[in-house]
């Protein structure tokens, strides 16, 4: 092959492309209006998806993440119609393949991430706490101060935080105080097997109904409950109006109102009885010796 061939067949390849690529402009033009339009779609919808999630929950990172996965979504498909007009469909094919093979890989890499983020999306979505909420769950008691998709950070009363995992909050039991507004304490004391226990009831509930934390439309309760070593014992129950007080201040309210009354009163708590026999010791030492020696 001499030289004018080579260029007659580099000249009939040039002219081939560049007919290629004039026939091409306008799928391109369209495929870039196209990206184009889904992009600001994109935004319009983030936006709306924000406001949407935001009726249905106020945690800020779900609404941010929902809004930025939804906006992406869009985007995505934009693009892929692009790479369609411009008959590109082997590379999008390759590109779902692709997406497909590092999301599987991802999801094996980071499998504790991937729970503690779903775990999140679950507990913002149908809210099983809230921030403000008095919580007991995976041994830890306080009161939740925020929630976010990774983890649930609880303030222990005693001056720490705590940073909880959401897939443990979401997979184990929570005792929550604050969901409906209502908690009931229980005290346990006795009295003496001397005492009139009727008298003991009245005066003991009288003591409790004077505490001013008290839900006023519910009752005082006292019932005993057994015969101990040096008591008859019982258990009062009251219920808190939680806005005024919380379960150690009333806990101790309780049990001072209760003595003070019971002081007055005279009626006694007493304290625990031993009875100690004491023996001679040769009565003791009788059973190991031989012959009486």
């Amino acid at each position: 092959m001499d030289i004018k061939e080579a260029s007659e067949i580099l000249l009939q390849q040039l002219e081939s492309w560049y007919t290629s690529i004039v026939a091409g402009i306008p799928n391109f033009v369209l495929a870039v209006l196209v990206v184009l339009i889904f992009g600001i779609l994109s935004k319009k919808v983030k936006t709306l998806t924000n406001k949407l999630v935001f009726r249905f929950s106020n945690n800020d990172s779900l609404a941010s993440l929902s809004a930025v996965v939804t906006a992406y979504i869009v985007l995505l498909v934009g693009m892929f119609i692009g790479l369609d007009i411009l008959n590109l469909d082997k590379a999008v094919t390759s590109l779902l393949a692709g997406a497909g093979i590092i999301g599987l890989a991802l999801g094996f890499a980071f499998q504790d991430l991937t729970s503690n983020f779903i775990s999140g999306v679950f507990i913002a979505v149908q809210r099983p706490i809230r921030i403000g909420d008095v919580i007991e769950t995976n041994g830890y008691f306080g009161q939740v101060k925020a929630i976010n998709i990774r983890s649930t950070i609880i303030y222990n009363f005693a001056g720490q935080e705590i940073e909880i995992p959401s897939k443990d909050i979401f997979q184990k039991a929570i005792l929550n105080y604050s969901k409906t507004g209502e908690r009931r304490m229980q005290l346990n004391c006795g009295v003496s097997y001397s005492e009139d226990l009727q008298k003991a009831q009245d005066i003991a509930i009288a003591a409790i109904n004077t505490l001013p934390f008290l839900q006023k439309d519910k009752p005082v309760e006292l019932h005993y409950d057994g015969f101990g070593d040096s008591s008859i014992n019982f258990k009062i129950w009251y219920w808190l109006d939680q806005e005024k007080a919380g379960p150690p201040h009333a806990g101790s309210e309780a049990i001072k109102a209760v003595k003070k009354a019971f002081d007055e009163n005279d009626i006694t708590i007493p304290f625990p009885i031993r009875t100690l026999e004491l023996m001679d010791r040769k009565e003791i030492l009788a059973p190991f010796m031989k012959n009486g020696n």
